[in-house]
């Protein structure tokens, strides 16, 4: 028996999996050998790289040699000798590779947030007789907060939400709308959409694509030129292990170039930034998405975290993360299913990104004794347990260890105890 090989969880035997089995999968891990270039604490199960990306010591000593040998001794003159100015081309570049776009396509700059921002004010420019923005009601929060802010800023546009205003967003799209922002995986339950299957419709509506990839980008295999993607956006500091904080990513496809215009047309997206002319002229192609001076240390730490995707097979990581999923959720069910865990995750593995999330009454208090034991999951509003599973420093040693975790904290209802109730500032 082995859970790599298994097709779907009620393919695999609890039963038949023991420490033996656990271990074999271990040892067949092709991607085993990664786990040790990252800095990961003794004693704790990791599930949360699909919050924030553990630390490879390669970003660290980016991070260390930008800190103490650029800033400190070759100051200001490190923009031209360090390379620092071209570095959101270049990353961006780097991350192209993993999403499937050509060079020249994604640049690293500012945060998901105002990605989106640009992406939307872009779209929409781009339609000029439409006026609807769709996105998903269940979408991460700030993907719709944006959304609502250039609506207001839009005299006449209106959002229109999936779950709300419709059952589906393929309801919603008409020739009246102008882009559609969705998310490829989401962010609470971890399904994964078909990014070819609604880019089509949205194209043959008239309307254009905004992909959020913030779940997706380092943790499965994205294929944005061939699927025809308008745009996307994406975070760094997830899958990607680029840090807290690290910059956001932004596409664009190659035949929008020369038809992009965004609102926020600071100095870096200049066609010539150190000319200090008065008046705006936008970069070509991708540059012109750049707003303000880069934070540079972040940017070469994520140098770092990027030098580690140059030898990953994609497709591998793929493979694995299924694996890692189907076997948690065969051993959460078979072993914590009588306790009150319900699946909120898709059981179909070609709708799953690589993250699992079980609803609980009380999940807020299970996590918190959860991460007292070492277990570092999340917690989403208002009832989910949140697991990332990260595949290139995730065991299945760590899945069955903290699946046996889960169960003594349920079993025993230490979770009950009070000071598993306070609630801190991030959840």
């Amino acid at each position: 028996m082995s859970a790599v090989s298994a097709a779907d969880p009620a393919a695999i035997d609890p039963a038949a999996i023991d420490l033996a089995a656990i271990g074999a999968m271990d040892k067949a891990d092709p991607l085993s050998a990664f786990r040790a270039r990252f800095v990961l604490p003794e004693g704790v199960i990791y599930l949360d790289g699909n919050s924030l990306g553990a630390a490879s010591s390669a970003a660290l000593a980016e991070l260390g040699k930008a800190a103490g040998q650029e800033w400190s001794h070759d100051l200001i003159r490190a923009w031209n000798s360090a390379g620092w100015f071209d570095m959101p081309l270049r990353l961006g570049d780097r991350i192209g590779r993993l999403v499937g776009a050509a060079e020249g396509q994604v640049v690293v700059t500012d945060t998901t947030s105002i990605n989106i921002y640009k992406a939307l004010h872009a779209a929409l420019a781009m339609r000029p007789g439409r006026s609807v923005i769709v996105a998903e009601g269940g979408s991460f929060p700030t993907d719709l907060y944006m959304a609502e802010g250039v609506v207001s800023s839009r005299p006449g546009t209106s959002l229109k939400l999936e779950g709300v205003d419709a059952p589906t967003i393929e309801d919603l799209i008409d020739d009246s709308v102008a882009v559609v922002l969705v998310n490829h995986v989401n962010y609470k339950t971890g399904e994964l959409r078909d990014m070819a299957a609604l880019t089509r419709r949205i194209h043959e509506a008239g309307a254009m694509a905004v992909w959020d990839l913030c779940h997706s980008a380092g943790a499965l295999p994205v294929e944005l030129d061939a699927v025809g993607a308008d745009f996307a956006v994406g975070c760094t500091y997830k899958y990607l292990n680029g840090g807290p904080g690290a910059p956001a990513f932004i596409y664009a496809a190659r035949r929008h170039h020369d038809d992009i215009v965004q609102p926020l047309s600071g100095w870096w997206g200049h066609a010539r930034p150190f000319a200090m002319e008065r008046g705006y002229a936008g970069a070509s192609g991708i540059q012109r998405f750049q707003c303000g001076t880069q934070p540079v240390l972040s940017m070469r730490a994520l140098k770092g975290a990027l030098d580690i995707w140059d030898e990953v097979d994609m497709t591998a990581l793929r493979e694995k993360s299924l694996a890692l999923t189907d076997l948690f959720i065969a051993l959460v069910e078979a072993r914590c299913g009588q306790y009150g865990v319900s699946l909120e995750t898709t059981r179909d593995r070609a709708r799953r990104g690589s993250q699992v999330s079980f609803a609980h009454a009380n999940a807020y208090e299970v996590m918190q004794a959860l991460i007292e034991r070492g277990v570092i999951g999340d917690f989403r509003a208002p009832a989910t347990l949140r697991f990332g599973f990260t595949p290139l420093y995730t065991s299945y040693r760590d899945v069955w260890d903290a699946v046996g975790i889960l169960e003594e904290i349920l079993s025993s209802g230490i979770w009950k105890e009070p000071r598993f109730a306070v609630r801190a500032a991030v959840t």
